[in-house]
């Protein structure tokens, strides 16, 4: 399909320059793009999975952070007499 859009000449620049970053043509380039801003989430707005789901928030917390914030609480409970 071939879509015609009127970019200023500075966003055709720029997107000219993080293509040829990357080794590839702007149409190439500027088409990819588009493709990953129209992907639409799967299950109609909702997240596929866990890791889906947590994808906005990949990073920043520390595994520092997250071992201290979701560690489990060591006691065993109260005690048992088995005698």
């Amino acid at each position: 399909m071939t879509i015609t859009i009127d970019i200023a000449p500075e966003v055709k620049a720029e997107l000219a320059r993080q293509a040829a970053t990357q080794g590839r043509a702007l149409e190439a380039y500027a088409a990819g793009l588009l493709e990953e801003a129209a992907r639409l989430p799967s299950g109609a707005g909702q997240a596929a999975n866990l890791v889906d789901l947590c994808e906005p928030i990949r990073g920043l917390l520390g595994d520092d952070e997250i071992d201290r914030l979701f560690s489990r609480n060591p006691s065993t409970g109260r005690p048992v007499d088995l005698s």
